[in-house]
């Protein structure tokens, strides 16, 4: 479990930008017709929230707040 907290963690960090970016431009150069498309970019989406709301809680519990 604390392998998974620190992979997750570690793409929010790693890849929150590219999947961001790469996913706008995909946005205004493509109609999403696919439902893989829709898919993946949800779940990219949901793993860059999922770890920066884990590093959120390990920033809280560092810093006592």
């Amino acid at each position: 479990m604390k392998f998974v907290k620190y992979l997750l963690s570690w793409i929010s960090q790693n890849l929150s930008i590219p999947f961001w970016m790469v996913g706008h431009v995909h946005l205004t150069m493509n109609v999403y017709k696919d439902i893989y498309e829709i898919i993946a970019s949800l779940g990219m989406n949901i793993i860059v929230g999922i770890g920066f709301y884990i590093d959120w809680l390990r920033h809280k519990k560092e810093n006592n707040e």
